[in-house]
């Protein structure tokens, strides 16, 4: 078997179809451009681990419905896209989008929640997902919250292929066959229509006259290669086919990818190790096929992986992100939720981000063009933002938050970054939603009884908690499957995409982590949920500095003796600093602390002047975004670093002040003292929390520049 590497959670399906074809019946769909279209060119071929940037193509990164040109449109769940001859790209987001050449973006079918045929804007579907095109320009839909498969005809006319709209796993002719939750579609030359059968677990076949068969799978969740029935998917999400027609799954909950041959035989031909957190590619959901037969895929890790012909894996890489530019990157193509991949004839890829809300091409860059980054999107807040507990229109103790280091269970106290807001409640406290929220990703909570059991809806995460029950372990509402095991006990909760949640709603309980942990993902980077106006949060404790530490360049601390200065040679050239600090909030108990938002350093004389270049503090870290990269923590955090539930004495934020933190970008760096006139001077330490509050008891560090 072939390994891939393979990262976590996330979702989403597409094929484009291999090659494309001569149709005239296309100069008929709205918005195709007259003239030379893109199949008369000969088709590039695929190149390995090519050098890729990323720009926008639509989408400005904020939750919405919106048409108009590229940079003002806006999309709420773009999942799966496709490409046509003429330069149209198809993008499903509650109903289907296209993308012109010129960029403009309009609802070319849908566009409302419901179950209706119909031309254009009087079609509906529930939560399209992934998009696959035919040689005459049909589109097919796999129109999960519907459970049916849908076709679109070049002139937005849109019929019901196959499933009447409630759940069931049934083969059988057109409507009367039965789907539950389709997430992934694919087309083959002859007409076939192949389906990822998402929650049945089952991959089916609709042919060219309407009759449902089921092609593999055994109706329960599994990990089986075998022949027909005998085989077993996790969640298939993603499914493609070959112009031989041999089947590629994209099995969401196996971490796999799978391939079924055309006589029915599934064999698996990528798994990440299972102790490898660095994976390339996790909980795998876009698929796509090229004209020369390379596979594309992407998952919740945000990594593109290219699967060639002799069954080597590659990861594209970023052009404007090479290694260098963030703490131990390894220099690949990293998206939010690739959801849906469509290639292009010159190579090009376009790709839907479910969590960033945008459409992105990826090509090679042209000499001489600048780079123009996606903006973060500008947050948009309702005026108070729900706590998850009860009740929820009132303050409770926040025991953590977002930037603070954490350890594991290993030995490390500094694994990773916190990436949220803790808010603490007792054991069998029920967790509510505090956004209205449509599940977006077919498989979304992970850690079924594990202290880290959590789930994502929308641009919020909910950890800690036994999703979807009781403080019994009884499932809360029909929302929630729970499956068992092959021993017959409960082994994990169905959430499935499309589901839908209102403010208030269970989403489960507190387990023995004894807090609610909230991560805030707008556009997709991990943003400060302290951001959010939840009602009642007040912070009036200024941080406060327990010690100030200086090192030469070999990691040897300074000698430093309590009420004298330190001394500090011209000839080391550059020292690093490192400043001891935490925060409190209202109402947080006396031993509780927090990690701080903003750390800098400040260099004055000894009457407090300023020295030149330190007229305002040198901010060298703010925690509103965080990086991608775990390993950074070990960056911005000195090694006493550590808190008490991973094994360290005392809960210690020592900050390596001299390094970076700007923007989620961890770089590492210096305070250069070679330059500095001998004499006497005082090194503050600017440590500032949230609210702005600034520390002022023991930031100063008297030294002796010599």
């Amino acid at each position: 078997m072939n390994r891939i590497k393979i990262i976590a959670a996330c979702a989403g399906a597409v094929l484009v179809a291999a090659g494309a074809a001569l149709y005239l019946v296309y100069n008929a769909r709205e918005g195709a451009v007259p003239g030379r279209p893109v199949w008369l060119s000969a088709a590039a071929p695929t190149r390995p681990a090519w050098t890729a940037r990323v720009t926008p193509l639509a989408g400005d990164g904020s939750v919405g419905s919106v048409d108009g040109p590229a940079t003002a449109s806006r999309f709420g769940d773009p999942f799966g896209t496709v490409a046509d001859a003429y330069g149209n790209v198809f993008v499903a987001n509650g109903g289907i989008r296209r993308i012109g050449p010129d960029g403009a973006v309009a609802t070319f079918a849908g566009g409302r929640a419901g179950f209706a045929d119909g031309l254009g804007a009087a079609a509906a579907f529930d939560t399209p997902s992934a998009l696959a095109i035919d040689r005459l320009g049909n589109l097919y839909v796999a129109d999960t919250g519907n459970n049916a498969i849908r076709k679109v005809a070049p002139d937005g006319r849109v019929t019901t292929l196959a499933g009447g709209g409630e759940r069931g796993d049934q083969d059988g002719s057109g409507r009367a066959a039965r789907f539950d939750g389709p997430v992934g579609v694919a087309v083959d030359r002859a007409g076939n229509v192949y389906v990822a059968d998402t929650y049945n677990d089952r991959i089916r076949r609709i042919g060219p006259d309407g009759a449902v068969t089921t092609v593999a799978g055994s109706g329960a969740p599994g990990s089986a290669d075998g022949s027909g029935a005998a085989a077993s998917f996790d969640t298939p999400s993603g499914i493609a086919v070959d112009k031989d027609g041999v089947l590629y799954v994209a099995d969401t909950g196996n971490d796999a990818i799978r391939r079924i041959d055309r006589d029915g035989t599934v064999t698996t031909l990528a798994l990440p190790p299972s102790d490898d957190r660095n994976a390339l590619l996790r909980r795998p959901v876009a698929l796509a096929l090229t004209h020369d037969g390379w596979l594309y895929v992407g998952g919740a890790g945000g990594r593109i992986v290219q699967r060639d012909p002799a069954g080597n894996w590659h990861a594209l890489a970023d052009a404007d992100r090479p290694p260098e530019t963030s703490y131990a990157s390894d220099g690949s193509v990293r998206l939010f939720a690739p959801r849906g991949i469509a290639p292009r004839r010159d190579g090009s890829l376009v790709v839907a981000d479910g969590l960033a809300l945008r459409v992105f091409t990826l090509a090679p860059p042209r000499p001489g063009t600048p780079v123009r980054p996606a903006q973060a999107p500008a947050a948009i807040m309702p005026a108070t933002m729900p706590w998850p507990v009860a009740p929820q229109d009132a303050p409770h103790e926040v025991v953590g938050v977002m930037g603070e280091v954490r350890g594991n269970y290993d030995g490390e106290s500094r694994d990773h970054f916190h990436a949220g807001l803790d808010i603490r409640a007792d054991i069998g406290t029920r967790v509510l939603a505090t956004q209205p929220a449509t599940v977006a990703d077919p498989y979304p909570n992970w850690a079924f009884g594990e202290l880290g059991e959590g789930i994502a809806l929308g641009q919020l995460s909910y950890i800690h908690v036994r999703i979807g029950r009781d403080a019994a372990g009884k499932p809360l509402d029909p929302r929630f499957q729970l499956l068992s095991g092959a021993d017959g006990k409960p082994a994990r909760v169905r959430v499935r995409r499309g589901t839908r949640f209102a403010v208030g709603d269970a989403l489960g309980t507190i387990n023995p982590m004894a807090h609610v942990h909230l991560e805030y993902r707008p556009g997709g980077a991990v943003a400060n949920p302290l951001a959010l106006p939840f009602p009642g949060l007040r912070d009036t404790v200024p941080p406060r500095i327990q010690g100030i530490a200086l090192y030469d360049a070999e990691g040897k601390r300074l000698p430093a003796r309590k009420g004298k200065r330190v001394h500090v040679a011209r000839t080391l050239g550059q020292v690093a600093i490192v400043a001891d600090g935490y925060d409190q909030m209202d109402g947080n108990l006396a031993r509780r602390r927090l990690g701080l938002y903003q750390v800098g350093y400040q260099l004055l004389h000894p009457d407090g002047s300023p020295v030149a270049g330190f007229e305002a503090p040198r901010i060298t870290q703010v925690y509103d975004r965080l990086p991608r990269e775990r390993d950074a923590v070990k960056l911005v955090y000195a090694d006493s670093s550590g808190i008490t539930v991973y094994g360290s004495k005392a809960t210690r934020f020592a900050y390596a002040v001299n390094n970076t933190l700007h923007g989620g970008v961890a770089l590492p760096g210096a305070w250069k003292v070679d330059g500095l006139a001998p004499g006497d001077y005082v090194l503050r330490i600017y440590a500032a929390d949230y609210a702005g509050q600034v520390a002022e008891a023991g930031r100063d560090l008297a030294i002796t520049v010599e």
